[in-house]
């Protein structure tokens, strides 16, 4: 899915585009070679709708870039209604740990294509909205990004929220 940082680049340009298009709220994201997690709050359009509008796009780009013809997206996308704040911010969690359970890096901070930098900085990266987690979890910012890091983030309790 992914070759080169211009490939992730590509990408994130269009979760941007998208989100002008078709607004929703991305609270957390992570990209990996192979695949997706991106954890969107719908507004007016379904989740089907706008990861349609995305990886048609992508799909487009890739096979023009790499003179392509099967399909880009192996499998229809999978959705999974969060239930409430505690399961956001574990799924949150399950995303942001994706690179370290792949391999593909030996922290979550490591791994360049994914929210958790800005996320534990609490910097705007443009892409997610972060403000709706960060006041689930406390008014003091440093103890929402402790909390963040030491609870939700334990590698030996890694596995996809229900």
């Amino acid at each position: 899915m992914f070759r080169e940082p211009k490939d992730y680049h590509r990408y994130l340009s269009l979760l941007l585009k998208a989100k002008k298009r078709t607004p929703f709220i991305l609270h957390s994201y992570c990209l990996m070679p192979n695949h997706i997690h991106p954890v969107i709050e719908t507004i007016d359009h379904s989740p089907a709708e706008i990861i349609h509008y995305i990886h048609s796009l992508y799909a487009r780009y890739f096979n023009i870039k790499y003179n392509y013809t099967c399909p880009v997206f192996q499998d229809r996308y999978y959705a999974k209604l969060i239930k409430n704040w505690k399961h956001l911010t574990d799924t949150s969690s399950y995303v942001h740990l994706n690179p370290v359970k792949a391999k593909c890096s030996k922290m979550p901070q490591e791994y360049q294509w994914s929210s958790y930098r800005s996320f534990i900085t609490m910097k705007d990266d443009k892409i997610t909205h972060k403000e709706k987690m960060y006041k689930s979890l406390g008014e003091n910012p440093q103890e929402i990004i402790q909390f963040y890091v030491e609870s939700k983030l334990r590698i030996k309790d890694w596995e996809m929220p229900r």
